[in-house]
């Protein structure tokens, strides 16, 4: 029997028929055997990791030294060639060249290889992907996945996305990558349950995993699970959503961040203005790499980001981006719409805000809810009565058991609490004057009828323009609102109008299942989708691709914010479109002077939008609020203020953008070459088809039986009938990817 010195870590032993690689040695127990971990080299076992007793197996030690030579017989040593060529494909990399990324599915461009060259001259590749919106960000993370696939360091591959993402990402990495990602969203995870036991790791069972980070941040559920696995990738993307510090996403993506050993982030709004929220992306990226959140240099941070512009690319991508035509369409107020903006702009308000006023605040979201369409004013409308309702409960001393009453409503209007009997009534008297305005403004929005809603009548003209009937031969059209009930009103009229199907025109918002998300997504991006008009709020405006047969893109309504203006237009005019992209507004303008100097910042926000378009590459910089909230409240405030357009949206933010002068970037004469960045691997043939010839003209040779695949002359590549062995192995590709 040998001894534990007999087996020397490294070594290579035959158990069970397979071979094994030893990791380290331990004695059981004095005078007797010893333990052996070892890790698979085989086909059948690589990659697992196992423990065997040397007195209860039979071991058998595979020596360099007692290797027999063996004649090759094959035509020009193929047998030969063939295992020197496997070897080398085996050999893993160890610079930062591209050796495999570039020749994905894609039409490839310099710009793309950055980020996977970038990062894989570090230690532990860690990186932020920052590229503007529309640049193709998750095929430049294909790209570092595919690099540290190849060389042994991406077997556990972590996704975490928006739930309007999942399929959309999925079916990148797979159709372009072959990376093959099982998507736990609702069903996916109802689906892993009923396969484990209750108290099995559920990480630990698909090794290539994509989930919704809203899924995921349920500390209670997963954080046992997550703390006790480990990933050799982990994506997060979108990662601007878990960049705010304390909130239930970015405790998930510390703890991520911290259980794997490649870090990539992706987003085109890394930061929401503050220095500090950057600084906790750049963080998770590399713990010690900033040592105050709020004051650091780009020297701190060096090596851990890359960020570029379309006005930056543009040189590398011709023909992948085309221009894009906007079309700015005033539509004259009818003359029920008149009556309501003329009342809307004679209309004062008391008691909006716990007592406050904010009457000039609250005018301007009406006529913002009204620009959507009446039903979402209507909408606006009913939230505010049903609350001056349940205040005048409130001072009534009357019982609101069971109502949607918020705490600090509650104390302030309780009758206890008002002891001033006059102050009681003056607040009811207000009260009741506010529902009173309101009542009135809302039978003008009601007199607004589908025959008199103007936007939408120029709706249906435009469409019926485009040829955009929602016929099977129709052009695909994808409609924006902010306001759900603006998107139920749409459906409902268009189907009408059209004589069409809900599932020709559906709607795509925040609400639904994650499942329909996905099947919505799946299917606006596929040839043969039945949808022709998407109507979309603004969850699908955030990196989902909807541009692969679409080009024409409406804003029912216009977003009071450049972020979001910019995350809109970027659905179509992106990356890989062919054709013009044409967007559309609709704007309906009414002749009260008072609403026309409101709308005027409508204009402004469409201008500024399309020069960030043309020149800057980032919207988010002209107000410096680098968050769509935020701007959209300014913009509210300043018209409810009467503040000119052009001091509400400057033609530059008033400060500095610290992020673009942080970050600076090379000039694009600077920037690498696809050569600098390519690396060409050894091989023993002229490229992979002649080697797949090769090795399956073996294979027939060992056994005629055995059919040769179909080659074809037009393009590289070959067909054949899966045998039982592949068909079984298929069996493990995610069932999504199979179609």
């Amino acid at each position: 029997m040998k001894t534990v010195a007999q087996y020397a870590p490294g070594a290579r032993v035959e158990i069970r028929d397979e071979e094994w690689l030893v990791k380290a040695t331990l004695q059981v127990q004095a005078g007797s055997g010893a333990a052996l971990r070892v890790v698979g080299i085989s086909e059948l076992v690589r990659n697992h990791e196992a423990v065997f007793l040397t007195d209860l197996e039979k071991i058998t030690e595979l020596k360099p030294e007692e290797t027999t030579l063996v004649a090759d017989t094959s035509p020009q040593f193929r047998r030969s060639k063939l295992y020197l060529e496997s070897l080398l494909r085996r050999t893993p990399p160890t610079d930062e060249k591209i050796y495999l990324g570039h020749r994905a599915a894609m039409n490839d461009a310099p710009y793309q290889l950055e980020p996977a060259h970038q990062a894989l001259s570090a230690l532990r590749p860690r990186i932020l992907i920052a590229d503007g919106v529309g640049l193709g960000k998750t095929i430049e993370v294909g790209v570092l996945l595919s690099e540290l696939i190849r060389r042994g360091r991406g077997e556990r591959i972590l996704v975490v996305a928006i739930r309007s993402m999942l399929a959309q990402f999925q079916e990148e990495m797979w159709a372009r990558f072959a990376i093959p990602l099982v998507r736990l969203d609702s069903v996916g995870l109802q689906r892993l349950r009923a396969k484990i036991p209750a108290n099995k790791n559920p990480f630990y069972y698909y090794n290539r995993v994509i989930i919704s980070v809203d899924t995921l941040k349920n500390d209670a559920q997963y954080r046992h699970y997550l703390e006790q696995t480990r990933w050799d990738v982990i994506v997060i993307d979108e990662c601007h959503n878990v960049a705010n510090s304390g909130s239930a996403r970015n405790r998930l993506a510390g703890l991520l961040a911290r259980t794997g050993d490649s870090l990539i982030l992706t987003s085109a709004t890394p930061h929401n203005g503050r220095p500090e929220s950057f600084a906790n992306l750049m963080n998770m990226l590399e713990p010690t790499s900033i040592a105050d959140p709020n004051d650091y240099t780009s020297a701190e941070i060096a090596g851990l980001f890359v960020r570029r512009f379309k006005k930056d690319i543009e040189a590398q991508v011709a023909g992948q981006f085309s221009k894009r035509k906007d079309h700015l369409l005033k539509i004259p107020a009818g003359a029920p719409e008149e009556t309501f903006f003329a009342a809307l702009a004679e209309s004062t308000f008391h008691t909006l805000d716990r007592g406050t006023t904010h009457d000039a605040l609250y005018r301007v979201t009406l006529l913002k809810s009204f620009l959507s369409s009446p039903a979402a004013c209507l909408e606006t409308i009913a939230g505010r009565l049903s609350r001056i309702e349940r205040r005048l409960a409130l001072l009534r001393g009357e019982s609101l058991a069971g109502a949607d009453v918020d705490d600090d409503e509650a104390h302030q209007f309780q009758p206890a609490l008002l002891r001033d009997e006059r102050k009681r009534q003056q607040l009811v008297e207000l009260l009741t004057a506010d529902a009173q305005t309101l009542t009135s403004l809302r039978a003008g929005v009601a007199a607004v009828t589908r025959p008199a809603f103007s936007k939408f009548n120029r709706l249906v003209a435009l469409l019926r323009q485009l040829r955009a009937v929602a016929g099977p031969d129709s052009p695909r059209v994808l409609i924006f609102s902010e306001r759900i009930a603006t998107l139920e009103f749409l459906q409902e009229q268009l189907i009408a109008e059209f004589n069409a199907h809900e599932s020709i025109i559906p709607i795509f918002h925040a609400g639904l299942p994650d499942v329909e998300q996905t099947s919505l997504v799946e299917s606006f991006g596929k040839e043969d989708s039945p949808i022709r008009i998407l109507l979309a709020s603004d969850v699908a405006s955030e990196g989902v691709n909807l541009h692969h047969y679409c080009h024409l893109l409406i804003h029912f309504d216009i977003p009071w914010s450049l972020i979001t203006l910019e995350q809109r237009n970027g659905r179509v005019d992106r990356y890989g479109q062919h054709q013009s992209p044409h967007i559309h507004y609709l704007l309906t303008v009414p002749h009260n002077p008072l609403a026309q100097g409101d709308l005027r910042v409508l204009d402004r926000l469409i201008e500024k939008e399309q020069e960030a378009h043309k020149n800057i590459g980032d919207a988010a910089t002209i107000m410096g609020l680098h968050d769509a909230q935020k701007e959209e409240q300014a913009v509210l405030a300043g018209v409810a203020a009467g503040l000119p357009p052009e001091q509400i949206i400057p033609d530059e933010s008033p400060e500095a953008d610290w992020l673009a002068i942080l970050l600076g970037g090379a000039p694009a004469n600077e920037r690498p070459t696809a050569d600098s960045m390519q690396g060409d691997w050894p091989s023993l043939y002229a490229d992979d088809l002649a080697f797949a010839r090769a090795a399956f003209a073996e294979l027939h040779d060992a056994d005629p039986t055995l059919p040769l695949p179909e080659y074809y002359d037009h393009q590289p590549g070959f067909a054949l009938i899966a045998p039982d062995e592949l068909r079984r192995r298929c069996e493990f590709i995610p069932r999504e990817a199979i179609p």
